[in-house]
């Protein structure tokens, strides 16, 4: 983790949290590669092509703080749903969703997809997620 007050590194040498396992969602822990305090950054890949890149969830459930969220797809090509939408989105597209409440995922159509993942409360300071937590324990 570093604490200095400008930092450099390429997406490819974020090692993927341990945690992933097969082909669940590769998890790059950008916020902690950082030390970012002031929201909620991740980077997540899709180990192989129909692999899901972004987990199925809401930002309601499990601990989740209500964040709107922002995707940018860095790398590769994903598909989307949002709520009933699907989106095509390949690299360089974003992806946002305001409505905690609407259920989202991603699946990578190709190998290696990487998305961006930025997201935060509106009006709220930001606090590290229970999720977050019990991997990192900060």
């Amino acid at each position: 983790m570093s604490t200095q007050t400008v930092g450099r590194v390429h997406v490819s040498e974020i090692e993927p949290h341990d945690s992933c396992q097969g082909d669940e969602p590769q998890w790059l822990p950008v916020r902690h590669q950082f030390d970012v305090k002031s929201f909620g950054v991740n980077a997540w890949r899709a180990p192989s092509a129909g692999a899901p890149v972004i987990e199925d969830h809401t930002e309601t459930e499990g601990g989740a703080d209500g964040h709107e969220e922002l995707y940018f797809v860095a790398s590769g090509h994903a598909r989307f749903t949002v709520g009933e939408e699907e989106i095509d989105a390949p690299a360089g597209t974003f992806v946002y969703v305001r409505d905690p409440s609407l259920r989202r995922s991603g699946v990578g159509i190709e190998d290696g997809t990487t998305v961006l993942a930025m997201g935060g409360r509106p009006g709220k300071a930001f606090r590290v997620s229970p999720w977050e937590k019990r991997h990192f324990g900060d």
